[in-house]
């Protein structure tokens, strides 16, 4: 056998090796895809994380790609043998692995039950990458690891809010390119294209509008989908693995003036019976913050589908908790 060839079978045994599933204490499963062979993390070290959360229906729960954002904690010590905080000091800077923590075992130490949306499921399956690990010196102060931590940090993550700010631009474009929407840009920067402008009685500040909305990203997830975050479509919620448990679905009622801006002035251009697609900078939404719990990540823009069924004028009608999650402030 030639020594190249050997050194081929080597490498490809190597591979082959680093991706098999491996157990693991507590129940744990877990496969290392990828190693640089680095200092293992240690507790008390702080790390910065991308990760795909996942349930036993390889559905995508929470994502640090999709926002754009890695996740930046300080490693704790371990609850029980198999957690995540465990699992975390099997890796090092520049490693990738997916592990699957056992959830019986975790009620069966932490003496809570599986969370509502687990209940089925036997693992909770994180594919994560270590992008940076600032491990503390040995003997150093608590203080003194803080300060050079979180320097670091605030600088990285200035560097990537610049970034993000910077891409916003082009997502909007690639959206509008992608689906060939003929659209009309208004001074606020408001992208729209009305489908159908219906009445000529447009919606007045403090009026109440009951409307149908679908708000989504512009950006696609791993399968090539506009990710949707907030609906008063019961199937649309149902087919994105949205449906909210005891949301009444349908047409909604929302106060003229108490939303986004980009959202508000979306529904000053079309009427009763009218229909409206609008890309919503992240200026006219939610800005550098972005919404956390709805899932839009800093300079996120997000696209809504519109459809004004009523316009009740005067005085605004109480506060409805239907009010979509899309169209709220931030």
């Amino acid at each position: 056998m030639k020594k190249s060839l050997v050194i081929l079978l080597a490498a490809t045994l190597g591979l082959a090796s680093c991706n098999r599933e491996k157990k693991g204490p507590g129940g744990l499963l877990y496969t290392i895809h990828h190693s640089e062979g680095k200092e293992k993390i240690k507790v008390g070290d702080a790390i910065k994380m991308n990760f795909v959360q996942k349930n036993d229906k390889d559905s995508v729960l929470a994502s640090t790609y999709e926002n754009e954002m890695a996740q930046i904690f300080p490693v704790q010590a371990k609850t029980y043998a198999g957690d995540i905080n465990d699992v975390l000091l099997m890796f090092g800077e520049g490693d990738s692995a997916t592990f699957k923590v056992n959830l019986d075992t975790m009620a069966f130490y932490t003496k809570n039950p599986k969370p509502e949306q687990f209940k089925n499921d036997k693992y909770i399956t994180f594919t994560v990458k270590i992008e940076k690990v600032i491990a503390k010196k040995a003997g150093e102060a608590d203080s003194v690891f803080q300060k050079r931590a979180g320097e670091f940090f605030q600088a990285d993550y200035k560097t990537t809010m610049e970034k993000i700010k910077g891409a916003e631009e082009g997502k909007i474009k690639t959206y509008i390119a992608d689906n060939n929407l003929k659209v009309t840009t208004a001074p606020s920067g408001l992208n729209y294209v009305i489908t159908a402008p219906g009445s000529a009685d447009r919606p007045a500040m403090g009026d109440t509008v009951l409307l149908n909305y679908t708000g989504t990203l512009t950006k696609k997830d791993a399968k090539g989908k506009y990710k949707l975050f907030d609906t008063s479509d019961e199937k649309k919620a149902k087919e994105a693995g949205k449906l909210q448990p005891g949301k009444p679905y349908g047409p909604t009622k929302m106060v003229q003036g108490q939303t986004v801006p980009g959202f508000t002035e979306a529904l000053t251009l079309i009427g009763k019976g009218g229909k409206i697609t609008v890309v919503i900078p992240s200026k006219l939404g939610w800005g550098e913050q972005g919404s956390p719990q709805g899932g839009i990540g800093p300079y996120a823009p997000v696209v809504f589908d519109v459809e004004v069924v009523n316009i009740i004028k005067g005085q605004p009608a109480p506060p409805a908790p239907t009010a979509p999650a899309g169209a709220t402030q931030p």
